[in-house]
């Protein structure tokens, strides 16, 4: 009898849903969520989301990492995606780190470094390349042979 009530509570989370954040919530601490997530009140903590669009009364203090961000509200914090759209309304302080695309309007306020990264093994290799580019310049520096004082007569 209460196995068949457990069975009837457990459900499977849906991967494609949307989340919202109201103008008039306020969350503190991290939110992970495997969907899509829509900012329009203030989160203090990090995002791990899918999806994130942030509306302009939308805020964030704290990291976003994502596949996907909107920006057109406020963060502080550093932000990592493969796709970062910037509205006019934005106001950023963090660095931004994006892999394949990066759109801002203008009026956008942004205060911190903007940086393409790589997708995984590829910078490694190329970090290993320079590497060994600076060692061998190193090597072929001329040695420097310290010439002996004449002693002063007194």
């Amino acid at each position: 009898m209460f196995k068949n009530l457990r069975a009837s509570r457990t459900k499977t989370l849906s991967h494609s849903g949307r989340s919202y954040v109201g103008e008039s919530l306020q969350l503190e601490g991290d939110l992970r969520t495997a969907g899509s997530i829509d900012i329009a009140g203030l989160i203090n903590g990090n995002i791990f989301a899918s999806e994130t669009t942030i509306s302009e009364t939308g805020s964030i203090i704290g990291a976003l990492e994502t596949t996907t961000a909107e920006i057109n509200g406020h963060i502080k914090g550093k932000i990592t995606a493969d796709e970062v759209i910037i509205g006019k309304s934005a106001k950023i302080k963090g660095d931004i780190f994006f892999r394949k695309t990066l759109k801002t309007e203008e009026g956008a306020d942004i205060d911190g470094y903007i940086k393409r990264v790589g997708i995984g093994k590829a910078d490694i290799e190329e970090d290993i390349a320079i590497e060994e580019i600076v060692e061998r310049a190193e090597r072929k520096k001329p040695k420097i042979v310290p010439v002996p004082r004449h002693k002063e007569a007194v």
